[in-house]
């Protein structure tokens, strides 16, 4: 048990001590200062050319939402296409088919969007070619579209009045070529040299040791693997997501997966602190995220390590914990550490079944996605907690009894009225979204439709209602996990689900990015005594409890209709 404490923390040390210069070298690139990665201006310059992109031109944050939106519309048309055609597509060599039009539209959107929501297996539900064209190419531009949306935020905290806050084409191409093309390639080499997959084979037979033949799954995963946890995408190669040994296949790759997708979103952080010169703002910001992971994290361990109550009351030992869903050679410890990290980061990749986690755990893997700002995806972290941060100023403000500043620039109604919209929505979109899968279950459960509501719980009563809760709750934070008792792959929860997963990528986007240039274009206003300080321990205290607050009122009630019923009900 030692050996997996101290497993845990060095993977968490490991990735804060990456993270410091990996900031660093992120402020560089997004300044345009020199960095190790020059070499690869000819490869950006050809892509502008192609593009028609004038890469020395500053747009207005209305310029850059109108870019970042339509070129994701026009990615989003052409994976729809070819999930709807890959039957009948090359690098098909099992031979799988199409997909429907309603699977195809909720594949399409959850990858475009860095959710990877997954309402099909793998191994089964998509082709070589769209793993590669549609899968492996969105994971690569969601997470470069979070990174450049999170960065045109930077230069609202600068002090001086501007009308452009940067060049979201170039921030984007920078993004791939100096950050995510280096370390997903590194990340792959080691992932096939510990055993993925990285061929264009066809499924291979076994034979098992119980003497069953199976046909296992192959292809070219460790390349989308590495993106998957680099860029907080998270959807599976297979079915299984990291549980699987071929996606995961030992305590090593295990570590180097779960640093790669906790490394940009908390290297952001110091990016943004070297970018602004304000080093200890970011040291506030990220203490509050790191408080809000540990209040997480270490209930689910605790939980996880005493096993379940149920089973202890029939008189069975549980030495190594509750073990159902998680694979052997991981653990509960580190298991239950992933299910934190990939729910407050938003990657959703999993190693072990969120489904069979304690009720507790399952209740802060919710709320890790629910608050969506304790680190956060790569970039989407930081537009997350730039909206809470807003409503502390405002408050903090109005509580000293001065115009509320950020930075030497007033916050005033248009901005928090954005902001407050922007932290409602998400309530509105997952209690919403549950409220109706709720009463179609209970009071329609036998429409004739072609998977009736009865029929998609596998757990009915308080883990149902959880089930439906966690869908939407992943759906609306871009996580892409599920509670996998829950029949997804029809209609209504394909459809359902699309929408929220749309509103609930760009609306945050949209939101942050439109304060941002709103507070670059007011007048600064250098700081006196009278200023409130906004990079103190109290002021990190007033934002974390503004968050708390949000959070707490708006969820609490659905919570306690599920996770925590399911938790006092074991008892």
């Amino acid at each position: 048990m030692t050996t997996e404490w101290i497993g845990v923390i060095v993977m968490y040390g490991l990735t804060v001590l990456l993270a410091i210069p990996l900031g660093k070298y992120l402020a560089n690139v997004f300044k345009g200062e020199p960095t190790a990665f020059d070499f690869m201006k000819p490869l950006e310059r050809l892509i502008y050319r192609i593009g028609g992109v004038d890469e020395t031109a500053d747009l207005t944050w209305k310029q850059n939402l109108a870019a970042l939106l339509t070129i994701n519309l026009v990615w989003l048309v052409l994976a729809f296409v070819l999930l709807l055609t890959q039957g009948s597509l090359p690098l098909n060599p099992d031979g799988n088919p199409s997909q429907t039009p309603d699977l195809a539209f909720n594949t399409a959107i959850s990858f475009m969007v860095n959710c990877d929501l997954q309402h099909y297996s793998g191994e089964s539900g998509l082709t070589y070619l769209t793993q590669l064209a549609v899968i492996l190419f969105l994971m690569f531009t969601s997470a470069a579209t979070g990174i450049a949306a999170a960065v045109l935020l930077f230069r609202s905290f600068m002090p001086k009045m501007t009308e452009t806050v940067g060049n979201f084409y170039v921030l984007f191409t920078r993004s791939i070529t100096r950050l995510l093309l280096p370390g997903s390639l590194v990340i792959a080499l080691i992932l096939a040299f510990n055993g993925t997959p990285a061929s264009f084979d066809g499924k291979d037979t076994i034979v098992t040791l119980q003497g069953d033949t199976v046909g296992v799954s192959r292809g070219p995963a460790a390349a989308m693997i590495a993106i998957k946890h680099l860029g907080t995408n998270g959807g599976g190669w297979f079915g299984a997501n990291s549980a699987h040994p071929l996606e995961n296949p030992n305590y090593l790759t295990n570590m180097v997966e779960m640093i790669a997708q906790m490394l940009i979103p908390i290297a952001m952080i110091f990016a943004l602190g070297f970018f602004i010169n304000r080093k200890r703002f970011a040291w506030v910001i990220y203490a509050v995220m790191t408080i809000g992971f540990l209040i997480l994290v270490i209930p689910t361990i605790f939980s996880e390590l005493g096993g379940n109550p149920a089973i202890a009351h029939m008189g069975i030992a549980q030495p190594t914990g509750a073990m159902e869903g998680k694979e052997v050679r991981f653990g509960p410890l580190a298991s239950a550490y992933w299910s934190i990290a990939t729910t407050i980061i938003s990657t959703g990749s999993v190693n072990s079944m969120h489904d069979s986690s304690m009720a507790m755990s399952g209740m802060m893997e919710l709320l890790g996605m629910m608050v969506n700002a304790f680190y956060g995806g790569v970039g989407a972290g930081l537009l997350n907690f730039y909206y809470f941060l807003i409503i502390a100023v405002f408050i903090s403000g109005l509580m000293v009894g001065r115009t509320p500043e950020l930075f030497g620039r007033k916050v005033e109604a248009r901005e928090i009225k954005i902001a407050s919209i922007v932290a409602l929505l998400s309530t509105l979109l997952v209690k919403g979204g549950t409220a109706l899968a709720t009463w179609l279950f209970i009071n329609h459960g036998d429409s004739a439709w072609a998977v009736q509501p009865s029929a998609w719980l596998n757990n009915p009563g308080f883990h149902g209602f959880s089930e439906m809760l966690y869908e939407f709750t992943s759906a609306n934070a871009n996580n892409g996990s599920g509670f996998e008792g829950l029949g997804d792959n029809n209609f209504f929860w394909n459809f359902s689900t699309g929408i929220v997963l749309i509103l609930g990528r760009f609306i945050p986007i949209i939101g942050p990015v439109a304060i941002a240039g709103l507070l670059a274009r007011k007048k600064y206003v250098p700081e006196s005594s009278g200023t409130l300080p906004v990079d103190t321990p109290t002021f990190g205290l007033m934002i974390f409890a503004v968050i708390f607050i949000i959070t707490a009122l708006s969820f609490f009630p659905a919570l306690a209709l599920g996770p925590l019923a399911e938790y006092f009900s074991l008892k």
